[in-house]
């Protein structure tokens, strides 16, 4: 089979016939076909090869035209011009529509511009006494607007020579301002300026949060330009002095110089100016009241800047860093801001999430408040270092839970932890009641006679605090004498886990270890719990909720928003026991470990209390009146100088309701007349008469009754029996402390003596 080589050189075609072989299908290295810039093989000189079907002569080499390579290198850089030119043109179209489509996206992200005149700023929080008087305001407070024309001019120019000198030259966005921020910022390696003009801090804060993110600056100097073509410059400055944060909850210049220069924005000072605009850096870090000295520094840097950009003469410079800007003391900025906070944090579960401004009236007394606070603070003050106490607190409330006064601790600036409600301690024999009224209620009553002895519990020996015995001793001596071996008897008596229902029935709400030791306060309880659980016992038997958040209402529209409705009646101490535990309690103040706790014309009855080591002391005490718990002790739990709950816990008690009862109608106690105790006294008479259950048998003791304390008259000698001899006082004088009845007496004497006027 013969082939024929193509006239200009190229490739054999194949020719197929009958005589053919397959063998002329193959391809060699000259069937390739080539690239344009591939160059062909160089071939070696070889001798022809004698093949029947290519008799063709061989092609000729022909020499190598370089003009044309030439004639393509000129046209390739004429074409590399032409190409940068196109895809320059090209790529700038493509930017341009990706501008448009940014500002098309970022227009379309935006808050409803409608909104300009809202303030971004959380809702303000009013709280008002019970008298409607303001006591606090939390959330955030905004001041009255005040026209640009009404301030100093020194005061707006503050803002401009600090943060936008350009400001009444640029459009919204300052290329300027942004270029030599951006150069600070590489300098310093780190963000040491920043480039936003006060129209665009305005935008911000009209509408945008403080995210730094790209969208954000973005959608700033979109509104900025916005703010520039619809309002003037000096509505804009306006717009922004009296929108603008301060810190400590202040937003616009009016609020800020009150809260923290204690006067309206158009009597400030150039310092004080200063230092207003000084704030707007870093609101947080540099509010006055937080931090005075940088406060001060930043505002020498303004004044320098006023001075610089010709805001204020060489005089006022002068004079205003002679005379730097001193932040005063906020009203309401003592013991009250503990109940503020209190109820900040009760609102989310009455009203939900807060979204608009609103008042709380709440049942403080702002009188009771300034004593409370007086008495907890002076009496610190006198005798904290003699009794090494730090801390102390105070609630009083009524008998149906409504607070009155609440102290959290010594002083709300260096500390506001809540020692009244947050913090909780061992309330020691304070706790006792709830022991004896578990008694009361299992049967026993005030003259039921137990064993005050040593006592051994598996190791365990609870001691008293005097480390002396007395024998046999009637309940109510043991619970005025705060005898601990009494109170642990008592408590395997009736059971530790009935003692606990007992005082969660009244109020307690903290976890209670149901064991022995309970009986002596090892459990922790707060402050505000304690006084609450009291409460019965001056309500007649009615279970409460400490509270103290009467009403709340929408400060726009006075819609009333909350509205607490009386706690319903849950009777959780009948009647008959709430008379018997006053007459014991009463005696704790009369004879007892509270002999200092005295209110002229009052029946008043309370416990002491003194945690282990001396760490915690108490006196919870009450009236018809008032049921008012003091606290003393250290944050760190350390003990104290020997505070026990019958010495200073009990003066502050003593001054606080002393001064809260005057001018009050005096009231007794619950079911304490003469009727009704008469009636009790006549049920239980035929069984005293019967002679009742015999008192346990006990061995005789001889022990040194503890003298009253702060006395110094020696012990008394209890006789054989341990029973003291009546006293030969006359029946108007009261008898020597801790002098116990005669036990014959029964309950039909020594109790009707106590309650009728008696020898007592």
């Amino acid at each position: 089979m013969g082939s024929a080589r193509r006239k200009d050189g190229g490739r054999r075609e194949p020719k197929f016939g009958p005589d053919s072989s397959l063998d002329a299908l193959r391809l060699g290295k000259s069937d390739r076909i080539r690239g344009d810039d591939e160059a062909p093989p160089r071939r070696r000189a070889s001798p022809p090869i004698d093949d029947d079907d290519n008799d063709a002569p061989p092609r000729e080499r022909r020499p190598r035209n370089k003009a044309p390579r030439r004639g393509r290198s000129g046209r390739g850089s004429g074409f590399s011009l032409g190409r940068l030119v196109y895809w320059g043109a090209v790529l700038g179209l493509w930017g341009a529509i990706a501008v448009v489509g940014v500002v098309v996206w970022v227009g379309a992200h935006l808050p409803p511009i409608q909104a300009l005149e809202i303030p971004k700023r959380p809702p303000t929080i009013q709280i008002v006494g019970a008298d409607g008087s303001v006591l606090a305001n939390r959330g955030e407070m905004a001041g009255a607007n005040v026209a640009l024309k009404d301030l100093p001019p020194y005061l707006p120019k503050a803002f401009i020579a600090i943060e936008d000198r350009r400001f009444y030259s640029h459009y919204g966005v300052d290329p300027v301002g942004i270029a030599r921020a951006l150069v600070a910022n590489i300098l310093h390696r780190g963000v040491s300026q920043g480039g936003s003009t006060l129209t665009q801090q305005l935008a911000k804060n009209l509408f945008l949060t403080q995210e730094r993110t790209m969208q954000r600056k973005l959608q700033e100097a979109e509104l900025a330009i916005w703010l520039e073509r619809k309002h003037s410059k000096a509505e804009i400055l306006e717009l922004y002095l009296n929108r603008v944060y301060f810190g400590s909850g202040a937003y616009g210049v009016e609020a800020a110089a009150q809260r923290y220069f204690g006067k309206p924005a158009r009597n400030v000072t150039v310092a004080e100016a200063a230092m207003l605009a000084g704030l707007v850096k870093s609101p947080s870090r540099l509010a006055p009241n937080r931090n005075p000295e940088g406060a001060e520094r930043r505002a020498e840097t303004v004044v320098g800047a006023m001075l610089d950009a010709g805001f204020i003469t060489e005089a006022q410079d002068k004079v205003a860093l002679a005379h730097p800007a001193q932040a005063v003391t906020p009203a309401g900025a003592g013991s009250v801001n503990y109940v503020a906070d209190w109820i900040s944090e009760e609102l989310d579960d009455l009203i939900g999430q807060i979204d608009q401004d609103v008042t709380v009236e709440t049942s403080i007394d702002p009188k009771l408040q300034g004593i409370a606070e007086a008495a907890v603070i002076d009496e610190l003050a006198a005798k904290s270092g003699k009794f090494n106490v730090s801390q102390g607190a105070l609630v009083a409330m009524t008998p149906e839970g409504a607070v009155r006064a609440m102290v959290g601790g010594r002083n709300y600036g260096e500390s506001q932890f809540n020692r009244a409600v947050t913090a909780k301690r061992q309330p020691g024999s304070a706790f006792k009641p709830f022991v004896y009224l578990t008694a009361i209620e299992q049967g026993l009553t005030p003259e039921t006679v137990r064993q005050d002895a040593p006592l051994d519990i598996k190791g365990w020996k609870p001691e008293n605090y005097t480390h002396q015995y007395f024998g046999p001793v009637t309940l109510t001596q043991a619970l005025a004498m705060s005898l601990n071996t009494v109170a642990v008897r008592l408590c395997l008596e009736v059971g530790p886990k009935n003692v606990v229902r007992t005082a969660y029935r009244l109020g307690i709400s903290s976890k209670l270890d149901p064991n022995p030791s309970i009986a002596l306060g090892t459990s922790e309880v707060s402050l505000t719990e304690l006084v609450g659980a009291y409460a019965p016992f001056a309500n007649g038997g009615h279970s409460v909720t400490p509270h103290v958040i009467s009403r709340i209402r929408a400060t726009e529209g006075n819609k009333v928003l909350y509205a607490r409705a009386a706690d319903p009646p849950n009777q959780v101490i009948e009647p008959r026991n709430v008379a018997l535990m006053n007459t014991m309690m009463q005696e704790t103040l009369l004879s007892g470990t509270a002999r200092k706790a005295e209110i002229p014309g009052w029946q008043a009855a309370g416990k002491t209390g003194t945690s282990q080591d001396f760490r915690d002391a108490w006196f919870i005490g009450y009236t018809a009146n008032l049921v008012t718990g003091v606290w003393l002790g250290n944050d760190d739990n350390s003990p104290t100088r020997h505070a026990t709950g019958g010495g200073l816990p009990v003066e502050v008690w003593t001054r606080f309701m002393r001064a809260a009862h005057q001018s009050v109608p005096v009231a007794a106690l619950p079911n304490s007349d003469r009727g009704v105790f008469a009636s009790v006294a006549n049920t239980l008479s035929p069984l005293i008469d019967q002679g009742g259950p015999p008192p346990p048998a006990a061995a005789p003791m001889q022990a040194a009754l503890p003298p009253p304390r702060g006395s110094s008259s020696p012990p008394q000698l209890a006789p054989p029996g341990g029973m003291m001899p009546p006293p030969t006082t006359p029946a108007s004088v009261r008898p020597q402390p801790n002098i116990r009845p005669e036990a014959s007496a029964g309950l039909n004497g020594w109790l009707a003596d106590r309650l009728f006027g008696g020898a007592r």
